[in-house]
């Protein structure tokens, strides 16, 4: 069975991006938390500081997890086989997509997503960024190789 490994590093140009994206938007939000509150609208206050939550944890999780794989459920390489996908995880553990196998292409053509579901029946999504792999040439050789099986 023929299986080829597609192995992901660390997005820190991409990182920069998102750091650029969210830390405006958290600020924002949160000096609009502080006007309406000093201001007496508690009520907006309550959803400005919710929607600053948000995309703080949104923003940390795409950081940690998908731009420099430090969170233990980051994916750190992708096997691909006929039968299978294999998603490796930086805590060693691995999931295998086996039916309904997808890919998403964004737009930009600087991300995809990989959809599938595994032998439980669960359906599980991840999202890779050109960023993440080492040459443009395995970035499109993934998709491809994906399309494909």
């Amino acid at each position: 069975m023929s299986v080829t490994r597609f192995s992901l590093v660390q997005d820190r140009k991409g990182m920069i991006w998102d750091l650029l994206l969210y830390v405006p938007t958290v600020v924002a939000l949160l000096s609009m938390v502080v006007k309406f509150w000093y201001g007496g609208d508690v009520s907006l206050a309550y959803l400005f500081s919710f929607l600053a939550s948000f995309f703080f944890i949104a923003g940390a999780n795409r950081i940690l997890k998908t731009r420099l794989m430090l969170l233990p459920t980051a994916p750190i390489a992708i096997e691909v086989g006929k039968q299978e996908t294999r998603i490796i995880m930086r805590n060693g553990e691995h999931v295998e997509l086996v039916k309904n196998l997808r890919v998403y292409g964004d737009y930009s053509g600087r991300s995809f997503g990989l959809a599938g579901l595994d032998k439980l029946d669960q359906r599980l999504q991840f999202v890779f960024h050109k960023g993440q792999f080492p040459s443009k040439e395995n970035y499109q050789a993934i998709q491809e190789t994906l399309k494909t099986s």
